[in-house]
């Protein structure tokens, strides 16, 4: 065999893995978007920035996750109002947004038995002494 058969080979050879890659990437189902109104979220972003700081300011971890139970423990105060948003970037028809209103002191205790094993990202908004406050916190289930 001599060089302009090897070239020509290798370019078709080429030329079909991409197209291979092309056809996949094009069948594929699932991709999702992170949220539908993009936009607005973009728009929005410089807010979020603000609550994640003022969270920070508060020197507690606000949401933690306890495995062995698997549940999700919100140190919040009696009066706090808020959402928890329980984000699954894979599949977003499993989403789920939990109204938060603490009506007694101490933890707040949100079972997660019912959600499917993997990545999820919770999300907790809440308003605090009329201070807007923002947290988030990566669990694997």
């Amino acid at each position: 065999m001599d060089w302009g058969k090897g070239i020509v080979l290798t370019i078709i050879g080429f030329v079909v893995l991409i197209m291979t890659m092309v056809v996949i990437s094009v069948r594929m189902d699932g991709i999702e978007l992170v949220t539908e109104n993009y936009y607005e979220e973009e728009i929005k972003y410089q807010d979020r920035i603000d609550e994640s700081k003022s969270a920070d300011d508060l020197d507690r971890e606000v949401i933690a996750y306890n495995a062995q139970s698997k549940t999700i423990e919100l140190d919040l105060p009696d009066g706090a109002k808020g959402f928890l948003q329980l984000f699954r970037p894979s599949d977003s028809s499993l989403d789920q947004k939990i109204n938060v209103e603490v009506t007694h002191s101490g933890i707040t205790q949100i079972p997660l038995k019912e959600l499917k094993a993997g990545y999820w990202k919770v999300q907790l908004n809440w308003s605090e002494n009329g201070i807007d406050h923002y947290q988030e916190k990566k669990i694997t289930l």
